[in-house]
């Protein structure tokens, strides 16, 4: 921890605590997983950098995400799919401490499709770094579950 102030357990508890975001969208989820599997669409609503993606365990890719006058270079690796069901992201950040698992869940319900992304800590991220603020994170895949992913197959 780099904030030059002692965490206490609880505090850690809460950092680490999984951000789980969860959205309805009105389409079968043959489609949904097409959105959160095929590079073209993905590019679409996601990350616009991502060079390759391929919804394969062990399958990695790398890429850049500038904010402010940081660059963060994203690093995933699969692993874990149930096809049209999960798939399982290992995501960390090149040359800083860290480590996550991201969990994107689907659920058939009436012909809709719920979509449940789960956010999980395995190793702190820098503190000092606003971007891996807990907020910053729910505010992050709330924007991309509830707003990007949604309207991106509301216009399918």
């Amino acid at each position: 921890m780099n904030t030059g102030k002692p965490t206490t357990d609880n505090q850690q508890l809460q950092i680490m605590k999984p951000i789980i975001i969860s959205q309805k969208i009105d389409q079968p989820i043959k489609k949904v997983w097409e959105s959160i599997t095929k590079l073209e669409q993905m590019t679409q609503w996601f990350f616009e950098d991502i060079p390759a993606f391929e919804p394969k365990v062990g399958f990695k890719t790398k890429f850049d995400v500038t904010s402010g006058d940081t660059v963060f270079v994203h690093l995933w690796e699969i692993i874990e799919v149930i096809p049209q069901k999960k798939i399982v992201y290992n995501w960390k950040y090149e040359g800083m401490q860290g480590d996550s698992n991201v969990s994107f869940e689907l659920t058939e319900f009436d012909g809709a499709t719920v979509v449940k992304v789960t956010s999980t800590v395995l190793e702190l991220f820098p503190t000092n770094k606003v971007e891996f603020e807990r907020e910053s994170g729910v505010q992050g895949w709330t924007y991309f579950i509830k707003n990007r992913l949604k309207k991106h197959l509301e216009k399918a």
